[in-house]
């Protein structure tokens, strides 16, 4: 998918042809590597939890498992973001990973045949573990994420406001709040925008 408002396509757009402003050479982002080489360099941080993002990582998720199951031998738990179009692979579930939940809405620009995916939803609602986060703009946006909780049974529902600068997030958060409290769902914001801003990491 290519969401119109995304802020990282270098994840997600692997031919350099998107509009979204962030420049990079897709050539220079693609590197095949394998799981051992990869599982040192996050060991080497010395955390207690990896967070895989994307792009869509479940794309990739049977050569996820291995990775996982390494970094649990390690004492290292994993959390995988993903955008709920793909069924989760079994493995990983068994592997205690936890479960980010983003489904697009339709304000992405993507038709809802791509970013709604029944069975997939389906599977991470019966994860007793799994949230379920979406980002919204305003009061429509949340009307949108009751029909999805209610069609598929999703609970632990978090909403962070839609934004790639400080104001942006400001007007967002203020149009949605009251409404998320009033619903009984998580409100979150996005902190590496505010912290950092609309640039990325090394």
């Amino acid at each position: 998918m290519s969401c119109r408002w995304c802020d990282t396509p270098y994840t997600w757009d692997w031919q350099g042809i998107s509009d979204t402003g962030v420049k990079y050479d897709p050539k220079k982002e693609l590197h095949r590597r394998d799981v051992p080489s990869v599982a040192r360099e996050l060991l080497a941080f010395g955390v207690g939890l990896v967070v895989v993002s994307g792009g869509e990582p479940l794309s990739q998720q049977a050569r996820l498992v291995p990775l996982v199951e390494l970094l649990g031998q390690n004492g290292v738990e994993v959390e995988i973001e993903t955008n709920g179009t793909r069924v989760p692979d079994p493995r990983l579930i068994a592997a205690g990973v936890h479960f980010n939940v983003s489904p697009k809405l339709s304000h992405s620009g993507d038709p809802a045949s791509q970013r709604i995916v029944p069975a997939a939803l389906r599977s991470f609602a019966a994860i007793p573990e799994a949230i379920f986060k979406f980002v919204c703009r305003n009061t429509d946006d949340l009307d949108e994420v009751d029909a999805l909780a209610a069609e598929f049974g999703l609970s632990s529902v978090w909403i962070m406001p839609e934004g790639r600068s400080r104001d942006a997030i400001d007007t967002h958060m203020q149009s949605i709040v009251t409404s998320v409290i009033d619903r009984g769902w998580n409100v979150t914001t996005r902190l590496h925008t505010l912290v950092w801003g609309d640039t990325r990491g090394v």
